[in-house]
């Protein structure tokens, strides 16, 4: 059984528990808040005996031996860092850093101490992608895709009241690329690697947050196009062509539906069984390798996806103007 730890109490991390108890080697022993009267009632609820308001004391602790990290943007370098070298195995929310240069000191602290670190993209790791993979080649040539996930953001209306939470605070490292980008950014990287140029546009609000963007990725004889949007929702699907064919996702965070259509054939339904939550796989991956089992060359294809994922999304933000306190880090 491996005992692990939670920082931060949001949402997210809530949908993460759930997902990690239908993992039998994963055992939720601790969380933390800034305040210790949050950790323990938050905690409560989900079996968690140990709760902490001092990262000092939880990275002090012997017996957590991994730490899933929830936290705003902005902190994931500093307190997977600090986790690490601690001796705790770390799983970081996406997106994984403030930029690259953070992300790389993230896996040379890793390294150095010889633990599992990687980022949670919960898209990565699901059999669905596998599905996909496997048929692009009968899609044929491939010259373009539509990466596509724009979904109105639940603190949006707040923000047009004046009421702004830390999504629309780009001081926190937010924003529309940073939250909602990333899960267009990713499959492009996975499937396809760095672009050869880019081109990219981003819609403004009036904090200086980025609220929708989009983005032209060349790869020469084929091209990707990226849209998302913390302000408006989208129900298009996202989608691959080939010159025999084309592929559609209908979402890319949590698919339920691979639908392929070649040329002169009626629409297949691709055989999946989606997972009602799809963390669920992030977390079992965690537990494999926290356990030294498994291929460690899966565990470096996911930092090298990571890796290519900031590398995008750094240039992203420098031809769009999208910036960060944290950029200061990185001059």
């Amino acid at each position: 059984m491996i005992s692990y730890a939670v920082i931060g109490t949001s949402k997210i991390t809530r949908t993460f528990l759930e997902a990690a108890s239908k993992v039998p080697e994963l055992r939720l022993l601790a969380v933390y808040s800034r305040s210790l009267e949050k950790a323990r009632s938050f905690g409560e609820e989900y079996g968690a005996s140990r709760f902490y308001d001092s990262l000092e004391e939880l990275a002090k602790d012997p017996d957590i031996q991994g730490v899933y990290i929830a936290s705003p943007n902005y902190c994931h370098c500093e307190q997977s860092i600090q986790m690490m070298k601690a001796g705790k195995h770390v799983l970081c929310e996406k997106p994984v850093a403030s930029h690259q240069k953070e992300y790389e000191k993230m896996l040379e602290t890793a390294r150095q101490q010889g633990v599992i670190f990687f980022e949670a993209m919960r898209s990565a790791f699901t059999p669905e992608l596998a599905v996909l993979e496997k048929a692009l080649p009968r899609l044929g040539e491939l010259r373009q895709a539509f990466f596509s996930f724009c979904q109105y953001s639940s603190r949006y209306d707040n923000y047009k009241k004046g009421i702004i939470e830390n999504a629309f605070k780009p001081e926190l490292s937010n924003g529309s690329l940073m939250d909602i980008g990333v899960y267009c950014v990713h499959p492009m990287v996975h499937l396809f690697g760095v672009p050869k140029n880019l081109s990219a546009n981003a819609v403004f609000l009036p904090n200086g947050v980025d609220g929708a963007g989009s983005v032209l990725a060349g790869y020469g004889e084929m091209q990707v196009q990226l849209m998302y949007s913390k302000i408006c929702d989208s129900h298009a699907p996202s989608e691959i062509l080939g010159e025999n064919g084309s592929l559609l996702i209908d979402k890319l965070s949590q698919t339920q539906r691979l639908t392929l259509c070649l040329k002169g054939q009626e629409p297949e339904e691709l055989p999946i069984v989606p997972c009602e939550n799809n963390m669920e796989y992030e977390a079992a991956r965690w537990a494999k390798w926290m356990q030294g089992l498994g291929d460690p060359g899966e565990l470096f294809r996911a930092q090298e996806d990571s890796r290519m994922q900031m590398q995008v999304m750094d240039e992203v933000r420098l031809l769009t103007g999208i910036r960060f306190p944290a950029d200061e880090t990185a001059e």
